[in-house]
């Protein structure tokens, strides 16, 4: 395990990279290192920076170890370098809509395999799991197939998988499907700007500017379309969770808001039914975004059902 020893006493912000699963992945953790651990994980495509800073730091106020990294293929992690397995995302989908089986390099339960190995080489067990989208069923999957390594789950604007649950609306699914016209800086920050002020919660997502400058400084740390691709393909190629679900045993919070134009409410519904003894807690307003508005509340919320997690351990 390597880590940025030089940070804590400018900033307080830990850093570094650790083998797990066989990968190199980036990680950066705030708050007291007695605190318990939150593990965040995010969604496809998303470097550990689309947790917002506000966000980690009112859960590190409220004394958790907050850590956040990049999965698998993206940001300052391990990127996948093998030939072959060069799945047409676009074929991947239609399979996918018909419930034939897709090819990928690697699965979700490789990903949550990765989640396990740095749960366990930066110590962190029990952690309370909080996903993203993506992250969301990384993260239910971990509390399923390693229940000795998590404390709590949190599952945020995510899903169960299901074939029956709606898609998303057509306008924004075809976006997500769509690429930059150019590998220009200010064309990819604008085609990116423009996907999430679509996806966004109405009335009180990022303004354009906000999006482009944080999508700036994401891009400045790494940009690397092919790993979306992958990621895109290993959620194809999982199927649902729907029975991996009913295992999971730990106290559960499933997040998701009421104006989700990608993963329709529905989604969240249908994982917290899924869930024994699941808690749903739906967002007014809140679409497929973390928006500034929220920051607080979600941190509060999470860290008051981290900590009636902690109460029932006891």
């Amino acid at each position: 395990m390597s880590e940025n020893a030089s940070s804590p006493a400018a900033t307080g912000i830990r850093s570094g990279h650790v083998e797990a699963n066989g990968w190199q992945l980036a990680w950066e953790e705030r708050g007291p290192r007695s605190g318990e651990p939150v593990l965040l994980i995010m969604g496809l495509g998303t470097q550990l920076l689309g947790w917002p800073e506000p966000f980690c730091d009112a859960l590190a106020a409220a004394g958790y170890r907050v850590i956040r990294f990049d999965n698998r293929d993206i940001g300052l992690s391990d990127k996948w370098t093998r030939r072959g397995n060069q799945t047409d995302v676009r074929m991947a989908f239609l399979r996918s809509s018909f419930g034939l089986p897709v090819q990928a390099p690697y699965t979700l339960a490789d990903m949550a395999a990765d989640t396990a190995g740095l749960i366990d080489a930066l110590d962190l067990a029990p952690a309370h799991l909080v996903g993203a989208s993506m992250g969301g069923m990384i993260a239910q999957m971990v509390a399923a197939d390693y229940p000795d390594r998590v404390r709590s789950l949190t599952s945020i604007m995510s899903t169960s998988g299901a074939r029956s649950l709606p898609r998303g609306r057509l306008r924004v699914m075809m976006r997500m499907g769509s690429r930059p016209v150019s590998n220009d800086r200010a064309v990819i920050i604008e085609h990116l700007t423009t996907t999430m002020r679509m996806i966004g919660s109405p009335g009180m997502q990022n303004s354009r500017e906000q999006w482009a400058e944080l999508i700036g400084r994401g891009l400045d740390r790494s940009y690397h379309p092919a790993g979306t691709a992958r990621q895109l393909l290993a959620i194809l190629a999982s199927g649902s969770r729907e029975s991996l679900l009913r295992r999971i045993r730990v106290p559960s919070l499933v997040i998701h808001g009421d104006a989700d134009p990608l993963v329709p409410l529905a989604h969240g519904r249908h994982t917290a039914a899924c869930i024994p003894d699941a808690r749903l807690w739906v967002v007014p307003g809140m679409g497929h975004d973390l928006p500034p508005p929220l920051h607080e509340e979600l941190a509060t919320g999470i860290a008051d059902h981290a900590s009636g997690a902690g109460l029932a351990a006891a």
